[in-house]
């Protein structure tokens, strides 16, 4: 029997996926009871720098990352786009799940910020809820948002997650998570200088890493 509970959409380059992205979806399934994650690695965001590696290694170190944990599968329908966009992408979910399904898109709070920056970001709230991660004590303040963000967050936010099971869009949630200091940015600044990554990435990603001899620094022909 298909478990009816809210889907978590987790969507992002992962350049590389790390240990944070993992908490991340752990901590939002277990807070806000959802039946799983799905990963969506993107091909090539259009809000954002190109991702340092192509999408096919992206998608397999993705693969690798989550292959123990059931309750996380992997889309590898957006790897190759060259414009991925999130509003097209839930379209495609709601195919796959139907109307009444609860979709909830997993943002941090950084990303949200800059959601009123996003193509046809307000079409999201039809399609999916959102529910962003904070650190533990530091709640969203909407006064800190761009006003237009600012406006949709007043009128959507529900502070229980039980909001995610009553409707299958339309709502904004938060949930708190373990403070990780683990960027993307810092692993291929340490990877490209020789250093050390163990403990910051899952085993199988590190071993992958380095048989493709990915995120080196390139030099000049």
């Amino acid at each position: 029997m298909q478990d009816s509970r809210p889907l978590g959409i987790f969507g992002g380059t992962f350049d590389p996926v790390h240990l944070g992205h993992l908490r991340l979806a752990e901590e939002a399934v277990e807070s806000l009871d959802l039946a799983g994650i799905r990963w969506i690695p993107a091909g090539q965001p259009k809000h954002r720098a190109a991702p340092h590696v192509d999408a096919t290694h992206r998608l397999r170190m993705v693969e690798l990352a989550v292959a123990d944990n059931p309750r996380f599968a992997v889309d590898a329908a957006e790897v190759e786009s060259d414009a991925s966009y999130t509003v097209p992408t839930l379209e495609r979910l709601r195919v796959e799940f139907g109307e009444g399904r609860s979709l909830v898109l997993l943002l941090g709070a950084d990303a949200y910020a800059g959601l009123a920056g996003w193509h046809r970001w307000q079409e999201i709230f039809s399609l999916a809820h959102i529910a962003v991660t904070h650190r533990p004590g530091y709640a969203i303040d909407a006064a800190t948002l761009p006003p237009a963000l600012a406006e949709e967050h007043v009128r959507r936010f529900r502070p229980d997650g039980a909001a995610f099971t009553s409707s299958a869009a339309g709502c904004i949630g938060s949930f708190a998570m373990t403070p990780l200091a683990i960027s993307a940015t810092d692993i291929r600044e340490r990877l490209q200088a020789g250093r050390s990554v163990r403990y910051l990435l899952p085993r199988p990603v590190i071993d992958y890493i380095q048989t493709h001899r990915l995120y080196l620094r390139q030099t000049p022909a």
